[in-house]
């Protein structure tokens, strides 16, 4: 991405001194663009951040143990890692060329004040890339310490990777780094641009909600074959290990959740206000819980009286600041970001109720939730998170509207005026389409596990195999 964002850069130089006003076809259609790109790219890299670690546990703790079960997990799921980094790879070139392309306004102008953390997720996504495929081609040709710790750099580099563009975006809600005078932009400071305020709550929230979709995707999958009636160790192991550490950062990430949301009421409290529906600054907020917006009010949302002041500052006396402080047209659409808002916290907290009814039977009998229902819900638990993760985004973006750089460029002021867009748009949909297919279908066909399989050799388990 660093490569391809450094030429999005010139190009978007060139395009903005070409570009005229925007329609706003033009910008739905760069919206639906980016949005279908950035979706399916999250969950991809989300993967990217936490499969390292799973595979890596399984394999430290094969060393140790010397169970071959825990080494054919390992073993699959470095194929399903080396597979989604290949795709991910493919979409994140998309999303590279897409900023530049899409919104010259925004790289034309401000390209020198972020492009840093774009160049250091380059250098991080080659490191990546070299050492997963030292770690995939190096079964049977390193020792097994060794080989252990030829993985370690993926890991590092995946998590490395988000949090750079992650503080990339932290600065479009908070940009920093650098003084406008006549209309240029002068005296860039790239290193407060990317440590900005919004980066801590931003990284923090994201690299710890990329752990969960990992772990509680993977898991899904093994309590799905458990269901059916798959509960050798292989499958057990398959499903506790993800499981255990996506468990382990849900009431992390509910804390961090309060966190950000407590850095949205001081710095942008229009987006906070957006996504409780308040519309009246003033003590005694409530939460609201569902709903829409017509008429200039929140209609059918269920209110807990007082509960976002105290949620704020600890008081219900705390003033927060509603959307009457704000022009109708600063304001970011309301009920899509109060929806998604609260699909967030939901899938959240229902995640986090799902990993301590595990913590207590585990606390209780060192085993499983006997109850199918556990399992069950932890078969829809990857989708949870899933949707968790792109409800989240959508607050974070839909939220900041109107503006694509908080306060400073509008985002019709940044699309690319040029016609056309919309069959861009097609184009991509189409493209991702086909990448799903092939995605679901290459990983279906590899990591197809029997149901019974007899313990292999240690010295076979890190045997050279032929592709499958």
């Amino acid at each position: 991405m660093g490569i391809a964002g450094g030429l999005d850069t010139g190009l978007a130089r060139v395009l903005v001194s070409l570009a005229g006003p925007a329609s706003p076809a033009d910008l739905d259609a760069a919206r639906m663009q980016m949005a279908l790109s950035l979706g399916w790219h999250i969950v991809l890299a989300c993967f990217g951040v936490g499969m390292p670690a799973l595979l890596l546990s399984a394999e430290w703790r094969a060393i140790r143990t010397g169970d071959d079960a825990l080494l054919r997990l390992a073993r699959q799921w470095a194929k399903v890692a080396g597979v989604l980094f290949a795709v991910g790879a493919v979409s994140g070139t998309i999303l590279s060329f897409e900023m530049g392309l899409l919104w010259p306004g925004l790289m034309g102008t401000y390209g020198e004040v972020i492009g840093l953390p774009f160049a250091l997720e380059g250098i991080a996504f080659f490191v990546e890339a070299i050492f997963i495929g030292v770690y995939l081609y190096a079964w049977g040709r390193l020792s097994p310490r060794a080989h252990l710790l030829s993985g370690v750099p993926v890991l590092v580099a995946g998590v490395a990777s988000a949090f750079f563009v992650v503080t990339a975006n932290a600065w479009m809600n908070q940009p920093v780094g650098f003084v406008v005078e006549n209309g240029r932009v002068r005296d860039v400071a790239p290193w407060r641009a990317m440590f900005n305020p919004a980066t801590p709550p931003q990284t923090l929230h994201m690299i710890v909600a990329a752990f969960m979709v990992a772990g509680f995707g993977t898991a899904s999958v093994y309590a799905v074959a458990m269901l059916r009636g798959r509960r050798d160790r292989y499958h057990r192991l398959g499903f506790m290990i993800p499981f255990t550490m996506a468990a382990v950062f849900a009431p992390i990430q509910i804390f961090l959740g309060d966190y950000a949301a407590k850095f949205l009421a001081e710095r942008q409290p229009t987006k906070l206000a957006a996504a409780e529906g308040l519309f009246r600054t003033g003590p005694n907020a409530p939460l609201s819980l569902g709903g829409f917006v017509a008429d200039g009010r929140l209609h059918y949302a269920v209110e807990i009286p007082s509960g976002l002041s105290l949620l704020v500052g600890h008081s219900p006396s705390t003033v927060v600041q509603g959307l009457d402080r704000v022009p109708v047209a600063g304001r970011p659409p309301v009920t899509p970001v109060h929806l998604a808002f609260d699909t967030m916290a939901g899938m959240g907290s229902l995640l986090f109720l799902l990993a301590a009814w595990y913590a207590f039977a585990w606390w209780r009998r060192r085993d499983l939730p006997r109850s199918r229902w556990f399992l069950r819900f932890a078969a829809l638990s990857g989708v949870a998170a899933v949707v968790a993760l792109e409800t989240g985004w959508v607050v974070t973006e839909v939220g900041r509207q109107p503006w694509v750089v908080y306060g400073r460029l509008r985002t019709l002021d940044a699309v690319n005026p040029a016609p056309g867009l919309w069959a861009g748009a097609v184009i991509v949909a189409l493209v991702y389409v086909f990448l799903t297919v092939a995605t679901v279908y290459v990983l279906r066909r590899m990591t197809g596990a029997p149901r019974e399989q007899e313990p292999a050799p240690r010295a076979a388990a890190y045997a050279p195999q032929e592709p499958e």
